[in-house]
């Protein structure tokens, strides 16, 4: 059976993307934001006003999930580069398996984050 080597520089690749996302994510939510201060001012309806709300908790949320994923990341750079410092091409199977968590938590955001854009946008059509 052949055991199969991931290198550093495939993870550093992948934290790269994942980097990217996360930016993304941050300037959307600049944008969503940005929405919901426009139907602010355009509605007075409580329960309009409660959904605003909501959406902006959520946002906020997402922000600091984002900040957290962040820093994750930074934090594994760092550990793959004491790595290569010491010429280690591989990682240990204990760096493997936090990064394959690390990526189970990234597609778990992924579908949140997806999720909460679909109803937000529900609501944008409906009170925009």
């Amino acid at each position: 059976m052949k055991t199969a080597i991931i290198n550093n520089s495939d993870l550093h690749f992948e934290h790269k993307q994942w980097k990217s996302e996360l930016d993304f994510w941050n300037d959307e939510l600049k944008s969503f934001k940005n929405r919901l201060s426009e139907l602010a001012s355009r509605w007075t309806d409580k329960e309009v006003l409660a959904q605003l709300e909501h959406y902006q908790n959520e946002f906020i949320l997402h922000g600091g999930i984002i900040e957290d994923l962040q820093e994750a990341i930074e934090k594994h750079e760092m550990n793959i580069s004491g790595h290569s410092d010491e010429n280690h091409e591989s990682l240990d199977v204990a760096m493997v398996k936090n990064h394959l968590k690390f990526r189970e938590k990234m597609e778990t955001q992924r579908q949140i984050y997806a999720d909460l854009k679909k109803e937000f946008f529900r609501f944008l059509s409906k009170y925009m």
